[in-house]
């Protein structure tokens, strides 16, 4: 019994530990991305960019002394008008044609491409890593807590909470939910309708942008973050359900730890196709996802 509990102590837990950690990043990502195809119905290719914008606005800004703490609150300040402007500027141009899917997804993928060249050409190639702003850690039950990803943790699932309540019990979300499911009913109740999508585009670009400033002293920041990361938010998206924040964060949380646990049995190579693997399987049996549309709950 006692070499049980030692191998979850000391392999087993730090092992989830990690892949809890893994998963409120990843979730924090595939908010923003969820939320922007919940209502406006627009799969942004460019959302792992703009994840990366977020951290290399706070790379430069920390460069000139700007303390971390201030960095959270300033950037997604930064971030929300740069969304606003490019749903307004160039979502909105192709968005009533007959092929906005295709036409909007090929946009966005370009937008992304523009924005990873323009950070290798301002920053070059090397990572940033920049300095933990909370260093030591903590001890329980005989695991050691690496104090920011345990901050990480608490924050992360802070700010879900905090758009889930924005999202279903403010009249805000209300709002938001009403355009999702029916855009010509809202409109007719009064709902400014394109200044929403806009507002709601800007909101998922933000929570992007938070998510780079909260990951960068973890995961380093460099021109090819946002396709890094992409990846992994989007199945999270598509197993979860596409549009569904509750789906988010419980697929978020469960493909995490399958990574965790597969690159501790098997191997880490294993553990990105075993997961893209469950989103293939889920796309064939359900293909909405577990929880369905954020316009339907």
């Amino acid at each position: 019994m006692s070499g049980a509990v030692e191998y979850f102590q000391y392999v087993l837990a730090p092992q989830m530990l990690i892949g809890l950690v893994l998963g409120i990043a990843v979730i924090l990502v595939a908010l923003g991305l969820t939320i922007i195809f919940g209502l406006l119905d627009v799969i942004n290719m460019s959302h792992g960019e703009f994840y990366a914008l977020g951290a290399f606005i706070a790379v430069a800004l920390g460069t000139i002394g700007l303390p971390f703490w201030l960095l959270l609150i300033f950037v997604p300040l930064v971030m929300l008008p740069i969304g606003y402007i490019v749903e307004r500027g160039l979502i909105q141009r192709v968005f009533h044609t007959s092929e906005r899917h295709v036409t909007t997804l090929l946009l966005t993928f370009g937008l992304g491409l523009v924005l990873e060249d323009t950070f290798g050409l301002v920053f070059g190639p090397n990572p940033y890593k920049p300095d933990i702003p909370i260093a030591g850690g903590v001890e329980a039950f005989g695991i050691f807590l690496p104090s920011y990803r345990l901050f990480l943790i608490v924050i992360g699932g802070a700010i879900i909470a905090a758009v889930a309540f924005m999202v279903y019990r403010t009249r805000l979300g209300a709002m938001v939910r009403a355009a999702a499911y029916d855009r010509h009913m809202a409109a007719s109740l009064g709902v400014p309708v394109q200044h929403v999508y806009a507002g709601a585009f800007a909101f998922g670009v933000a929570l992007a942008g938070l998510a780079g400033v909260l990951l960068a002293p973890i995961y380093s920041v460099f021109p090819t973050m946002g396709r890094d990361f992409i990846l992994i938010a989007f199945t999270v998206v598509i197993v979860g359900g596409m549009g569904s924040i509750a789906g988010v964060v419980v697929a978020g949380l469960v493909l995490t730890q399958v990574q965790a646990i597969v690159s501790l049995y098997i191997s880490p190579v294993w553990s990105d196709p075993i997961v893209f693997g469950i989103m293939v399987a889920m796309l064939m049996v359900r293909p909405q996802g577990l929880f369905g549309r954020l316009g339907h709950g």
